[in-house]
């Protein structure tokens, strides 16, 4: 294991970072015996909630408290609010408190509630995390900082310094949305935080949770955010997921990483290939436009009104991701271009 680390070390201080001395926030260590003694997440399903609006455009409260109703009560292991499928790049600091207020109260503790704090501006994202902590949430999402492309050693100071806000962080690593990517190596140094408490990743390389493993051991929730191969993921030695695809059917996504934690291949496949349609209908445009459609057509929110630059689902997708429902047994009949049923 200490030559992965001088790997890690030797790797940024290629780029001119040397490891900086960090003193912990908490007096508690994530350390490999006891990481799942106090990590506020759990293993299995997290949804990647979609976030109710009016057709006005406004948060729609009383949708978003019976959206958490439903998950509560359907498997759902925990709840990733205003992340990308949450539409939290266009809301106010107002509208993320309605929101994040409304689910601590609404969940009431029983699954963890993991906030999407990040975004490009550092400052922003302290902002964000310290409203969170006021809220009561578990822990925080927090995103590689996107388009401005920071090297490695700015990724490790950027959580590092999130970690010692006190929320526990979830690291996003997305890089096709945020075009970097937090490299495993540099993952493994913020790894010993105690705040530091998993990694989604969302390469859909699954070679990643070997190296993650490899170098961080049990230290970090490991988490996939590609709904295709998070089973494959969690079987290679992952934790679960955070998925999309969990809005409409929680209950089969948490069977799923349940099938994939204890090694049952055969109920795995059998889940994986009720569900094979979603992984793919549902990013037919860009998440959340096609998940919104999906959740209003099951009549579990009243509208599938995305705040712009997106857009609802175009008309010529509404067959192709409502087939996906069908064939996933969550629709009776399949949309043939009259109104759609609530």
């Amino acid at each position: 294991m200490k030559s992965f680390f001088l790997a890690a070390s030797l790797l940024l201080a290629a780029e001119g970072f040397a490891p900086i001395a960090h003193k912990p926030a908490f007096t508690t260590s994530l350390s490999a015996s006891n990481v799942n003694e106090i990590n506020p997440m759990k293993p299995g399903s997290t949804c990647a909630l979609v976030t109710p609006f009016t057709t006005k455009g406004k948060i729609d409260v009383p949708a978003l408290r019976k959206l958490l109703r439903f998950h509560v009560e359907n498997g759902t292991d925990g709840l990733c609010i205003l992340g990308t499928t949450g539409e939290a790049s266009v809301m106010t600091m107002d509208e993320r408190a309605t929101v994040l207020t409304t689910a601590v109260e609404e969940v009431k503790g029983k699954i963890p509630i993991l906030a999407g704090t990040g975004t490009i501006d550092p400052e922003h994202v302290k902002e964000m995390t310290l409203q969170a902590i006021d809220i009561g949430c578990d822990a925080s999402l927090v995103v590689t900082p996107y388009y401005v492309k920071p090297p490695q050693r700015g990724l490790v100071k950027h959580f590092l310094t999130m970690a010692d806000l006190g929320l526990p962080v979830v690291i996003y690593n997305i890089p096709g949305r945020a075009m970097v990517d937090f490299k495993p190596e540099s993952i493994a140094l913020v790894a010993d935080h105690e705040n530091i408490i998993g990694v989604k990743e969302a390469t859909g390389d699954l070679t990643r949770v070997d190296e993650l493993r490899e170098l961080t051991g049990d230290k970090l929730l490991l988490l996939s955010g590609d709904d295709s191969s998070d089973a494959e993921f969690v079987m290679r030695g992952g934790d679960g997921c955070i998925s999309v695809v969990a809005n409409l059917a929680p209950k089969a996504k948490h069977d799923l990483m349940m099938a994939a934690l204890r090694g049952d291949k055969a109920e795995m496949e059998r889940i994986g290939d009720q569900l094979k349609p979603l992984n793919k209908k549902l990013f037919i445009e860009s998440n959340p436009i096609p998940a919104k459609w999906a959740a209003m057509r099951m009549g579990l929110i009243p509208t599938a009104y995305c705040r712009p630059p997106l857009d609802e689902l175009d008309k010529k997708f509404y067959s192709d991701v409502d087939e996906a429902m069908h064939a996933a047994g969550l629709v009776g009949e399949i949309y043939t271009g009259d109104a759609v049923m609530l």
